[in-house]
């Protein structure tokens, strides 16, 4: 079994205004409309306006963040090396 299944995460949206997230491992970048998460059950793409992170504890991976959420997309890195790696085989 993988470390990244025995890892709870849970997502809490209260009226699209206050996000409340556990699991997460790492902020990996963030404005007042992106905010790219590692989490442990992938990395996390949240989308809005005014958005911004309240609090975020790196022990427990609890992370809060306020503003518009118009989006909450979850999607996998590419291993093979992106377009480059394509084009050069």
């Amino acid at each position: 079994m993988e470390e990244n299944n025995r890892i709870n995460q849970n997502i809490i949206l209260e009226n699209r205004k206050k996000l409340n997230l556990t699991g997460v491992k790492d902020v990996v970048s963030f404005d007042d409309e992106t905010v790219i998460l590692d989490t442990a059950l992938g990395r996390l793409t949240v989308k809005g306006d005014g958005l911004h992170i309240s609090s975020f504890n790196t022990e427990s991976g609890d992370l809060t963040a306020e503003g518009n959420v118009i989006a909450l997309v979850y999607t996998t890195e590419e291993k093979s090396g992106g377009v480059f790696s394509r084009l050069f085989r």
